[in-house]
């Protein structure tokens, strides 16, 4: 699994960067299994989408809305009932979920909220002293030369070939920090294209009919608040006050004249932000895709590669531009949408693909299923190994996903909270405007000093509707479209039985949220 790896940055997901040929190994072992083109991330923050992979529980379930979450080592089911089964357990790599991992050997990041460092990281490995990140100071650690997808790969190969029992069958979590922002490449990236011009999205420049007044404001009044940009248009956080800042290009690019991009006109400036952005991201995916070509090499040699179920993806999507994003957190198609293919081939044929509705919540319960075991009730999600060793669905299967972004208006990044239900066409969305904590209770104050300054600004209440067969870039809100006035009632009230089946209650839990649920349920 590798951190904010979006399906635009692959060969087999046909995006505009499809023919940059970015992901040669990866796209290799999608074709020699089953792609899915419809999996989804439940909630795309880094800290909830592991814990729901973790757990098999979405957030509210979980416990974990936000960044500030964690996994107790007694809740992570995931590792736990791989160990029921026989099979010897590892995680190596970002962690992210604070409690000591319940796994047979880890070596985890553990500096920045165990987000790690790409250069020199400081790594915990099992029998090292360990207390959870909140009870600082208390991990033991030592610091790994290199950048951080060589140091993960060098230390899962080290456990691969001198550290596991090899009479038993394994279950490793190989966990990249990359591509996550800043995207730190290495070194031997530097010219990797950089004579190349990035194909650019339409939407960088021309958003359309995208968004709501809960994303734009009215008359666009909050578009310089919300949603951090490539473009000028945030205030705030845009991609060019980091990539253009002395500090950045001193330590990145000392030789690098920021006043040939200062000077530049909006769209120029933009489209060089853009050009510049997307460079370093690719250079770190290629890095990640490089250090798999050496895990699939040892399998290979040691006659592992038929004999292992080979697991790709990451732990969201992530914005590249599209509708001037950046990061995630969107119920957007970029963010939501996660990158997932499966290689094994005594089970699964070669050149599969699928168009069944899959999301992180359901990874746990397959992962068990295919171990030979059956998830445990708490779990909610589902199995879909018969869809990977048949690539079809059973006549049961979902038709549709839940998607719930708790953090409002956090860090710099500033979206709305919101949710919403996605099937194969349609996409329903309602922003809520508000955090998840009262506010005026001093027993649930949040934790300002984490996560920036602008939480307790309430936003515009509104839905949007995105027809994606006809609108895949979501570009038309088409909410108000009387044309779609009938689908648009089915899905409020299949979001209702969604929202009841997973727990999700609000009126239990944050009235304060409910009560703007039943007042403007049917605007």
């Amino acid at each position: 699994m590798s951190d904010d790896h979006t399906t635009q940055a692959f060969g087999v997901y046909g995006s505009r960067l499809a023919d940059l040929n970015p992901t040669p190994t990866l796209d290799k072992i999608a074709n020699e299994g089953v792609i899915f083109d419809n999996c989804f991330v439940t909630n795309s923050i880094c800290t909830p989408s592991r814990a729901t992979i973790i757990s098999g529980q979405y957030s509210q379930a979980n416990g974990v809305l936000d960044l500030e979450g964690s996994v107790e080592t007694s809740k992570q089911y995931l590792p736990m009932e791989m160990k029921k089964l026989g099979y010897e357990t590892a995680l190596v790599g970002k962690w992210h979920l604070e409690h000591k991992p319940n796994f047979d050997y880890y070596n985890i990041f553990t500096q920045h909220h165990q987000q790690g460092s790409y250069f020199d990281p400081n790594l915990t490995e099992s029998g090292m002293n360990y207390k959870p990140f909140a009870e600082m100071p208390g991990y033991e650690g030592k610091v790994y030369k290199g950048h951080s997808s060589d140091v993960v790969t060098d230390i899962t190969l080290n456990w691969l070939k001198n550290k596991r029992d090899k009479n038993k069958p394994f279950f490793l979590m190989h966990q990249f920090k990359a591509p996550h922002d800043d995207f730190e490449y290495a070194p031997r990236y530097k010219d990797y294209l950089a004579d190349t011009k990035i194909p650019e999205p339409e939407s960088l420049y021309d958003n359309g009919n995208n968004g709501s007044v809960a994303t734009r404001g009215i008359n666009d009044s909050l578009i310089h608040d919300i949603g951090s940009s490539v473009s000028k248009r945030n205030s705030i956080r845009h991609m060019g006050m980091r990539l253009w800042s002395d500090t950045y290009i001193k330590s990145n690019n000392p030789d690098f004249d920021t006043n040939q991009v200062k000077g530049l006109d909006d769209d120029a400036y933009t489209s060089a932000t853009y050009q510049e952005y997307l460079k370093r991201y690719l250079r770190c995916v290629k890095g990640v895709d490089d250090n798999v070509a050496r895990l699939i090499a040892y399998l290979k040699e040691e006659g592992l590669y038929d004999n292992t179920i080979i697991v790709y993806t990451g732990d969201q999507g992530f914005m590249l531009g599209e509708h001037d994003y950046i990061d995630k957190r969107w119920m957007y198609e970029e963010s939501m949408r996660m990158p997932f293919f499966v290689r094994y081939p005594e089970k699964i044929k070669p050149g599969t693909r699928t168009d069944a509705l899959i999301n992180n919540a359901d990874f746990a319960p397959t992962l068990i299923d295919l171990g030979g075991g059956k998830a445990p009730e708490l779990m909610q999600g589902h199995s879909f190994k018969q869809i990977l060793e048949t690539g079809k669905e059973p006549d049961n299967w979902q038709q549709s996903t839940y998607y719930r972004y708790w953090m409002h208006m956090a860090h710099a990044h500033a979206n709305p909270a919101h949710f919403g239900i996605r099937t194969k066409r349609y996409k329903l969305i309602f922003y809520y405007g508000k955090y998840w904590v009262d506010t005026d209770n001093p027993q649930a104050e949040w934790n300002t000093k984490s996560w920036g300054n602008r939480f307790t600004m309430h936003t515009p209440v509104a839905w949007e509707f995105y027809d994606l067969t006809k609108d895949p870039k979501e570009m038309n809100n088409a909410y108000n479209d009387v044309q779609y006035k009938a689908v648009i009632n089915d899905l409020k009230n299949q979001l209702q039985a969604k929202r009841a089946a997973l727990h999700e209650d609000d009126g239990d839990k944050f009235a304060h949220i409910q009560e703007i649920i039943d007042n403007h349920w049917n605007d």
